[in-house]
């Protein structure tokens, strides 16, 4: 199982400890660093920053928002980036959900998310290939665009820049069964938003067929402390705003997954309460057992038990949230 570094977003703005984090991460031989974004900052520039940097370290977004771009630009992002890290791009990508898609990028959310995704993916490989004009007959990304408000003078296009790699890995962030199991057909890899190792019936079918190097990359806090129940906040934080504030009552992709977990009424709890303007009892009432159990956190002992529960399982790459590079270090030194 190899270490990545897992960066997020930038909260109010740009957290000075990435880069020195990054650069350690880099040291010790962790495999790959990723990059986010919500509705703040964006995660190709962060990331570019980090490349130039570093020298060795694989770049990952974790994740990109299709909304944000179209799958052309994307790619173009993507194949720009590998050509100046010397082929060292992840490309990691997700939906996100009706409240971010429509609020924030005043898009209308997919009525068919898997149609879009295959499509999206779709156009970035054949861009990725440039065996051709770029050509999409697509509910969601036709290439050319022929809708009734085009002019009807689109022509398919093959980008100018010849790409680095035709096979740059392409991962998916999914979190229902069926986006999942489509995953494993029509992308390189898997970053799953929560993953427990002590509950891998969750995903078992879904993942039932996946090809032999399919990467499963899931995000975990990690830290080292002797407090376990005060090592857990930052998680029970993360998971109060995600499963109450990141989508809608009706429909909340984060809330689902925790209910499929085991957690449902619980989950439902944490989102009534968000929603209800309670954040703080929302964050307290996120159980410590499911934030344990999607983590690392404790004395280095405790992490060294619960490592090997990820590492006997399916997980190829841990990408771990780390405050620190203390943690860092101690991972890598459990992880040889």
């Amino acid at each position: 199982m190899r270490l990545g570094l897992a960066l997020g977003y930038w909260g109010r703005g740009p957290d000075p400890r990435h880069l020195e984090l990054a650069r350690e991460a880099e040291r010790l031989g962790y495999d790959s660093v990723w990059t986010a974004e919500a509705w703040g900052s964006d995660a190709f520039t962060a990331l570019t920053w980090i490349a130039a940097h570093t020298s060795r370290i694989k770049l990952g977004t974790g994740i990109a928002q299709m909304a944000a771009r179209t799958p052309t630009a994307t790619a173009m992002h993507a194949l720009t980036l590998d050509h100046l890290s010397g082929g060292r791009m992840l490309l990691g990508l997700g939906l996100s959900g009706p409240q971010v898609v429509e609020g924030w990028y005043g898009r209308p959310f997919p009525k068919s998310p898997l149609t879009a995704t295959r499509e999206y993916v779709a156009a970035i490989r054949q861009v990725l290939a440039r065996e051709g004009p770029v050509t999409v007959d697509g509910r969601f990304h036709p290439l050319p665009y022929q809708g009734p408000d085009g002019t009807g003078l689109g022509k398919p296009l093959k980008p100018i820049t010849h790409p680095l790699r035709a096979d740059l890995p392409v991962l998916l962030g999914a979190e229902g069964p069926r986006n999942v199991a489509q995953t494993t057909r029509i992308a390189d890899g898997w970053l799953p938003l929560y993953w427990s190792p002590t509950r891998p019936e969750v995903y078992r079918e879904p993942l039932a067929d996946a090809p032999d190097g399919f990467l499963i990359a899931p995000m975990a806090r990690a830290v080292v402390c002797d407090d376990v129940a005060e090592g857990l906040m930052p998680v029970k934080a993360m998971l109060g705003f995600y499963i109450g504030g990141m989508g809608h009552a009706a429909k909340n992709f984060h809330a689902d997954l925790m209910a499929r977990m085991g957690f449902e009424e619980e989950a439902r709890r944490v989102q009534r309460l968000f929603l209800e303007g309670r954040k703080e009892e929302a964050v307290l009432a996120v159980p410590d057992a499911f934030a344990d159990e999607i983590s690392l956190v404790g004395p280095r002992e405790r992490i060294a038990e619960r490592l090997e529960l990820w590492r006997a399982g399916p997980v190829t790459d841990l990408l771990v949230t780390a405050p620190d590079p203390q943690t860092l270090r101690v991972l890598a030194d459990l992880n040889t």
